[in-house]
Formats: C-alpha cells, sequence, structure tokens
C-alpha cells in the first residue's frame, strides 16, 4: 500500500512538472511569435525593407533617408501600437474576467471601451486633439463605463448574464452619445471613422507616448497583483475570508483594467473582442493562474494584433484593410461559439 501511494505521488508530481514545462513552453513560444511578426510588420507594407536597409533606417534616424522616415513615422511607431494594444486589451479583458467571475465579459461586451471612445469624441469636441489630455479622457470614459456597470450590477444583485446585457445596453447608450457629438461637430467625422471600426493608419508619437507610457506602467503593477487576482477570481466572499480586502482589490483591478483598455481605446479607435479571445486562449494553454496568464496575454495579444494588422496591410495591396475588420471577423465568430458552449447557465471557465 505504501509503496502504491509513493508510485502515485510520483506520478503526481511528474504530472504537474510536465504541466509547467508546457505552459513555460507556450509563454515562450508567444514570445518567440511575438519577435517574429514585430520584425516583418517592421519590414512589410507598401514599401518593402530588407533587414539591411531597415537596420539602415534605425541608425541614420527620420529625415535623413527614406528607409529612416519610413522606420521612425511609419513603421515603428505603428507596431508598437498594435502591440500595446493587443497586450493592453487582453490582459484588462483577463482582469475584468476574474473579478466578474464571467467568461463572456471583456472591455468591448461591457461598455468599457464604449466608454473610452466617448470620452476622447467628448474631449476632441471641446479642443483637445492629443498629448496627455486623450490619454486622459479615454480612461476617465473608460472607468466611469466599469464602475457603473459593476456597481450597478452589484446594488441591484444582478446575475452574470445580466452584467453583459447591461453592458450592451451601455455600448448603445455609449454610441449614441458619441453619433450626436459627432453629428453636432462634423469636423470630427474622421475620428469617427477611426474609432468605428479600429485601426493603426493614423497611430503618430504624440498620441502613442503618453497612452503606452500608462500602459507598461499599468501592466507592470499588475503583474505583481498575480497572487491578489487569482483570490479574487474564487470570488469576494472567499477573497475576504482569506485575508483580502476584496472592495480595495475589485477597485484596483477595475482601475487598471480600465486604465489599460482606456489608454489602448485613445489611439486604436473601437478594437473589439480582443479582450475576450485571447484570455480564453490563454486559459486553454497555460491555465487560470495569473502569474501565467497575464504573461502570455501580454506575448500572444501583442502577437495577435500586429498579425492582423499586417494581414490588412500586406495581402490587399494596393489597399489597406482596417485591422478592426478581421479582429471583429474573428470575434464575431469566437463569440458565438462561447455562447454555443455555454450549458444550461452554467459558467464556460
Amino acid at each position: 500500500m505504501n509503496n502504491w501511494n509513493k508510485s502515485w505521488q510520483q506520478e503526481n508530481k511528474n504530472r504537474k512538472k510536465n504541466k509547467k514545462e508546457r505552459e513555460r513552453l507556450v509563454i515562450f513560444l508567444s514570445v518567440a511569435l511575438l519577435f517574429v511578426v514585430f520584425l516583418l510588420s517592421l519590414c512589410m507594407g507598401a514599401a518593402r525593407l530588407t533587414l539591411g536597409e531597415l537596420w539602415k533606417g534605425i541608425i541614420q534616424g527620420g529625415g535623413s533617408s527614406m528607409e529612416g522616415n519610413i522606420f521612425w513615422y511609419a513603421r515603428f511607431p505603428r507596431t508598437m501600437a498594435c502591440a500595446l494594444a493587443g497586450a493592453a486589451l487582453s490582459v484588462s479583458g483577463a482582469v475584468i474576467q476574474a473579478v466578474l467571475a464571467n467568461g463572456l465579459a471583456s472591455p468591448g461586451i461591457i461598455g468599457v471601451n464604449s466608454g473610452a471612445g466617448f470620452g476622447i469624441v467628448l474631449s476632441c469636441a471641446l479642443g483637445a486633439l492629443g498629448g496627455w489630455t486623450i490619454s486622459l479622457s479615454s480612461f476617465l470614459g473608460a472607468m466611469t463605463a466599469a464602475f457603473f456597470i459593476t456597481f450597478g450590477a452589484k446594488k441591484i444583485g444582478a446575475s452574470r448574464s445580466t452584467v453583459i446585457l447591461g453592458g450592451v445596453a451601455m455600448n448603445s447608450i455609449l454610441n449614441a452619445a458619441t453619433e450626436g457629438i459627432l453629428t453636432l461637430k462634423p469636423d470630427l467625422s474622421l475620428i469617427s471613422t477611426d474609432f468605428k471600426v479600429g485601426g493603426f493608419a493614423s497611430v503618430v508619437w504624440s498620441r502613442l507616448l503618453p497612452a503606452g507610457t500608462l500602459i507598461l506602467l499599468a501592466l507592470l503593477f499588475l503583474l505583481t497583483l498575480s497572487k491578489e487576482l487569482d483570490l479574487m477570481s474564487l470570488g469576494e466572499e472567499t477573497a475576504q475570508s482569506l485575508g483580502i480586502s476584496a472592495k480595495k482589490m475589485r477597485t484596483v483591478f477595475l482601475l487598471l483594467s480600465a486604465l489599460l483598455a482606456g489608454c489602448a481605446v485613445s489611439f486604436c479607435g473601437l478594437l473589439g473582442f480582443v479582450g475576450l479571445m485571447i484570455p480564453h486562449l490563454g486559459r486553454s494553454l497555460v491555465g487560470a493562474q495569473s502569474s501565467r496568464l497575464l504573461p502570455f496575454c501580454i506575448f500572444f495579444g501583442a502577437f495577435f494584433v500586429i498579425s492582423c494588422d499586417l494581414a490588412g496591410r500586406v495581402f490587399f495591396q494596393p489597399y489597406e484593410v482596417p485591422v478592426g475588420i478581421f479582429i471583429s471577423l474573428i470575434g464575431g465568430i469566437f463569440f458565438i461559439y462561447l455562447l454555443l458552449k455555454r450549458k444550461g447557465g452554467h459558467r464556460i471557465d
């Protein structure tokens, strides 16, 4: 009997070890894929660059050569914007799903992205056209939408499905308000086009740098809170019993998720479904533990958005298909799959 117990324990240890090795391998592969597609995005487009020309453009800087102008003013900011948006929206979705304990929740579905878009359009209508003001307005809009949905649902005791329906209603209201502002301010029509679809064609450093700085700080902070996020995913009562201030941590996580989504929307527009798909894929590949799920979301989310943007630039030349079209098509199919997977209203994950 003792030998059988020792054998079972050893087998269990080996199984856990193999699982951890697979999870590390998945994260390593996501980093490798991100590196490859990042490099391809820098080289490919309307004007293709060889690795030698790319290096020449990096060394010479912008304004001194054609390669330098292409790299510093077009390819590099656009590729960085794709990476930051993919990482921010994916992690924001993972955090929201954990805090709400709802696998169908994401920044785009519960109204966070629409709130950010409304904040930006309102800010632009009042005269702010770039820099920190845009990032702050986007964050405030996203935060307001997130808190209205989550705390409103908590107040009335809404079910998880009701939270999603409330988010759909919030999206509709905010989109209507945004369209109302654009109707009264027709000179902002270009903003409407960018934000409705989601894309990176008009990314500039003045808008990317403030938002990108906030995204990196928020991601680093969240990585230090992985244990607390795991406890919150067990439910507020359980987290409270384990010594976590559930209300305080819920507020912190919602603030950080709103900051990530709001800053991403400030330069990429209403890019939906990234925050829904990537966390689900991550949980199936590396598990639900935040110390592994969040890094996966960062790297694979960045890889996914860069890949979609690259496909839109390369496969339809001389035209360019906005990245939001690809992601909405893939995301819509994925969302239907999740709905069909639900059985009797039980959680998916």
